[in-house]
């Protein structure tokens, strides 16, 4: 399995206070990795030094037509469906970043909520 670099502490601020501005959207970490969830559904997060979306298909086009964005491939070859990572240049632009995450979390209360999954019950001792 390949070693996943951390992001960089201040993009994980940049992303916390974009986040922040969305107070309905729970932020968790995932594999490490701030992330935020609308109804149990992830919708936007870091992986390494990028910053990620999901979206639905129109949007999804639109992101990918933006120059340097490109399909979500944590494990090389295996793309996520709907998840995009966002260029550098939106990832640093204030109204910019805010309007892919907000469209990431408008697509994600479109998704049907996750049921928490229960935990197992302790098996008795013997």
């Amino acid at each position: 399995m390949p070693g996943f670099a951390k992001s960089p502490p201040e993009l994980v601020e940049r992303f916390d206070v974009v986040a922040a501005e969305f107070p309905d959207v729970a932020r968790r970490l995932t594999f490490g990795y701030p992330c935020l969830y609308v109804g149990g559904n992830m919708v936007s997060g870091l992986y390494e030094s990028r910053w990620f979306v999901r979206l639905g298909a129109a949007d999804t086009a639109d992101a990918l037509a933006l120059d340097g964005a490109a399909p979500f491939e944590p494990m090389p070859g295996r793309p996520m469906t709907g998840y995009t990572l966002l260029p550098p240049a939106v990832i640093g632009d204030d109204e910019a970043i805010r309007l892919w995450v907000e469209r990431a979390i408008d697509f994600g209360a479109t998704l049907p909520p996750k049921t928490p999954k229960s935990k197992p019950k302790p098996r008795p001792t013997i």
